[in-house]
């Protein structure tokens, strides 16, 4: 999993990624939700059925505050769904079944 720090880094991601679905997933030490959906999020980036079509991203909004405010985040975690360089969804809390149920829809657009 990419570790996201600055805008430029984000960028560079989507740009690289092709045709494959971008998951960022913005979150905080401090913050409770994303201890919880952190470890899945986690299993889910080192699961071999996702690595020919996902990439997964993290950004820790203390360390990377200029780029969280630039994007918008409002509230943690807030997972964040590219495609072509394009921001196509966005999901906040930490439903674990959510997440899985929006990367199995979106990875096949």
């Amino acid at each position: 999993m990419k570790e996201i720090f600055t805008q430029d880094e984000l960028d560079d991601l989507l740009r690289s990624a092709g045709q494959k679905l971008v998951i960022v997933d913005f979150w905080a030490t401090w913050c409770g939700p994303c201890k919880v959906i952190g470890p899945m999020f986690r299993k889910l980036a080192n699961d071999p059925e996702y690595e020919k079509d996902v990439i997964f991203a993290s950004v820790d909004v203390d360390e990377a505050n200029e780029l969280a405010e630039e994007i918008g985040i409002e509230c943690m975690p807030t997972i964040m769904f590219f495609k072509n360089c394009e921001k196509i969804d966005e999901m906040s809390g930490a439903n674990k079944a959510k997440l899985v149920e929006k990367i199995e829809e979106l990875r096949k657009r």
